[in-house]
């Protein structure tokens, strides 16, 4: 660990805790990888799954964080809500599952920190590349020990876009096509990874220029959001406000981009979607 991170570290120990969570829940999984086919998949509805090793990595994160802060409250992808506090973890202890079930090594660990509903402390861990995102409100976003900013292009026509189809919400099927078909005439192209924690992180990196979705949830982005911003970014639900952790819509961007971004996808949706 570089001196930085110590500091870091020491400044924020939410956030050294958030990371000892996130590293523990990525040996769970790095060791499952190894084994897919022998894992039990369940189906919680059409195209989304959810394994043991789920379910072991959000039990591991959980115990690391209950032992450090026993009165926060928690929001986890499989285990729900509980505890009442104005400090709240949200966590997805396996961002990408259905990648994760085919041995596609796109997948994350993501776990974030919001107090009174504002995220202050993020952590998305890859473990199949060994790549832990940090950022602490204030502090700046980190790849390991590598101090994040999100990419100088300022042409939409440059940039590279990352995207997730709407697979819980295909009534809006046909106004994300026509936003897809515009944006693959307009830009340089679009990447739809699957892993929407790891997406945002690849924004916070400089990889993508711009990333939006529509239907996620709120430990889809919690920690992701906040790499961003703190790397320079913008992140805004579909009506350029910030409440995409509610809306479950996100664009997010370096600030050129982002405002392009923002000219091609508001005029297609409808009201409904919009709120």
């Amino acid at each position: 660990m570089s001196a930085r991170a110590r500091d870091l570290y020491a400044m924020h120990p939410a956030l050294n805790i958030a990371v000892k969570a996130a590293r523990r829940a990525g040996n769970i999984i790095s060791r499952s990888s190894l084994d897919v086919d022998l894992l039990k998949v369940s189906t919680k509805q059409p195209k989304d799954f959810v394994t043991e090793v789920d379910r072991a990595a959000e039990s591991a994160i959980i115990e690391v964080l209950r032992e450090a802060y026993p009165s926060h409250a928690i929001l986890a992808e499989e285990t729900g809500a509980s505890g009442e506090s104005e400090f709240q973890w949200i966590i997805d202890p396996l961002d990408g599952t259905t990648n994760f079930i085919h041995g596609f090594p796109q997948y994350a660990v993501s776990i974030a920190l919001a107090q009174r509903g504002v995220v202050t402390q993020a952590v998305v861990y890859d473990p199949s590349r060994n790549e832990l995102y940090t950022a602490s409100r204030g502090a700046g976003a980190f790849l390991n020990d590598r101090r994040l900013r999100v990419a100088r292009r300022d042409r939409l026509g440059d940039a590279l876009i990352g995207t997730g189809f709407p697979f819980r919400a295909m009534d809006h099927a046909d106004c994300y096509l026509a936003i897809f078909r515009e944006l693959m005439a307009r830009t340089a192209g679009l990447r739809r990874p699957g892993a929407a924690s790891l997406d945002l992180a690849y924004v916070a990196a400089g990889r993508f220029d711009a990333f939006y979705e529509f239907g996620l949830s709120p430990w889809d982005m919690a920690a992701g959001s906040l790499l961003i911003t703190e790397a320079g970014g913008l992140v805004s639900d579909l009506s350029g406000e910030a409440d995409y952790l509610r809306t479950g819509n996100i664009v997010a961007g370096s600030p050129k981009i982002f405002a392009q971004l923002m000219q091609v996808i508001r005029p297609r949706l409808g009201e409904r979607l919009r709120a």
